[in-house]
């Protein structure tokens, strides 16, 4: 894993380096773990062509040093942007890139005033990123460990779906089945949906009771060995009127097609636009308010995008989510989703629940 590590941060040096720019800071959590194995909360990470330095406060030095191997640790001293500055000021850096997305007004400010004109600040969103985007074998083994572990705990809820039980008591026992079966805790807050509450796609439990005669969405991931998984289900409590099969049997179609168009050097328009097409035969693809699905990995959302416009070329390595639904207030709502790893000359499913439609 520490031989990686130091693969991943020459990988990084060599796009920067192509980019003449001199060094990379980084504020976000999920690079550092990417880049040097660090699970802290606080601090800025620096990668350049003359080694990696992490800047923290005192909470974090002997975790920093028991975590991190060929990464130089510094206590900051007063403020950390204040610190980085300094740092990068000493270090003789010229072009320092950052990331836009991860650094305030304020904070890109206070550096400036610690470095003067000494750093030209390179905004560059997106490189760690790009290299994440890539799963490795130990990556890809961890995340198909997440995903079955979800496909696990999310058949154990379908079993609570008894009319009476609250969306809370649901997302409580998920969460304390993900932690039973290994997880370090959910990828995301959990969402459980009854009756007409399923037509919100990021629906929040709520003390609402199960009824008869309801549809129910189960959209839940987990965190195993830092990677998440991300799995959603749609059952129905009773027998499920006609209108409710026509459009679980659509869903299930259109997840099915964008599955099939998800190979290695697909754009992820196409990917998108093959679940849209069944839906529109449908005539419900009005009813599809969100994209095809996202990139995963140690966070749940991740590049690449699914969705309208996305040009991007699917790789080997990627993970993906496929999770096409409709949704109409008053009625409900159905999703379907899953894990997908690209391989040269394969499409995987990491998920591993049925699909098909549920009956209580």
């Amino acid at each position: 894993m520490k031989t990686s590590l130091h693969q991943r941060r020459r990988k990084l040096v060599a796009i920067l380096s192509d980019e003449k720019i001199d060094g990379l800071l980084t504020t976000s959590p999920a690079n550092w773990y990417y880049l040097t194995g660090f699970t802290g909360e606080s601090g800025a990470l620096i990668v350049s062509r003359k080694g990696t330095t992490f800047i923290t406060d005192g909470r974090f030095m002997v975790q920093g040093r028991d975590e991190m191997s060929g990464v130089r640790i510094l206590q900051q001293k007063g403020s950390l942007f204040g610190s980085v500055g300094q740092f990068l000021k000493d270090s003789k850096l010229r072009r320092v890139g950052f990331a836009p997305s991860q650094i305030t007004v304020g904070q890109l400010q206070s550096l400036r005033k610690a470095t003067g004109a000494s750093v030209h600040w390179v905004a560059t969103d997106g490189k760690v990123e790009t290299l994440r985007m890539r799963k490795d074998a130990a990556e890809l083994a961890q995340m198909r460990q997440a995903a079955i572990l979800a496909g696990e705990v999310v058949q154990s809820a379908i079993g609570l779906l008894k009319p009476g039980i609250r969306e809370f008591e649901v997302g409580a026992e998920i969460e304390y089945q993900m932690r039973k079966r290994g997880a370090s805790g959910p990828a995301f807050e959990t969402i459980v949906a009854f009756g007409e509450r399923a037509a919100l796609p990021h629906a929040r439990p709520t003390a609402k009771r199960l009824r008869k005669n309801e549809l129910v969405v189960l959209d839940l991931g987990a965190i195993l060995g830092h990677y998440c998984s991300d799995i959603t289900r749609t059952v129905y409590v009773g027998r499920a009127p006609k209108r409710v099969r026509i459009w679980y049997q659509a869903v299930l179609e259109a997840q099915g097609a964008a599955i099939a168009a998800a190979s290695s050097g697909a754009a992820c328009s196409d990917v998108d636009g093959a679940a849209r097409q069944v839906l529109a035969r449908y005539c419900l693809d009005g009813l599809f308010v969100h994209s095809t699905g996202h990139g995963l990995g140690i966070e749940v959302h991740e590049d690449p995008r699914v969705a309208r416009g996305q040009k991007k070329l699917l790789e080997p390595g990627n993970v993906i989510t496929i999770e096409p639904g409709v949704y109409s207030a008053g009625i409900g709502g159905i999703r379907i989703e899953d894990d997908v790893a690209i391989h040269a000359d394969r499409t995987e499913v990491l998920t591993r629940a049925p699909r098909d439609l549920i009956e209580l």
